[in-house]
């Protein structure tokens, strides 16, 4: 089992459980974070720190958000927009830095930033 991270962390990415987690296993993507499943050590640091309530142990996950779960491994094991192969085991998000692309769930899901529709300015959001 591992830890995943849900809807409510696309287009927010506060990044606070990057900073909290002890092996680097929190990738960035375009519009949201996602867990590795094989690196996370399922310590749980992850889960508290998140302003939005995020980061879910998989076995706790609301079903709405189930998708989740197979989604933030997908990030890892099929090839992302654009890429030819799949990111695998990279051994620590540190080494990739931010990724420009998300899974077709992700990239799918409408915009919360007003700032990304081009409809008006956000009223907060996630830290830089």
């Amino acid at each position: 089992m591992t830890y995943v991270i849900a809807e409510p962390c696309i287009d927010v990415m506060d990044r606070a459980c990057v900073e909290e987690c002890p092996v680097d296993c929190i990738y960035e993507g375009g519009r949201s974070l996602y867990i590795h499943p094989d690196e996370c050590i399922d310590c749980g640091a992850c889960e508290p720190v998140c302003p939005v309530e995020a980061i879910y142990y998989e076995d706790d996950l609301p079903a709405r958000w189930g998708a989740f779960t197979d989604d933030n491994a997908r990030f890892f094991h099929r090839p992302l927009p654009g890429a030819s192969a799949a990111l695998g085991m990279p051994g620590g998000a540190g080494k990739l830095g931010r990724l420009a692309a998300d899974t077709e769930l992700v990239s799918g899901h409408p915009h919360s930033d007003p700032a990304a529709t081009g409809e008006g300015s956000p009223c907060g959001g996630g830290a830089s």
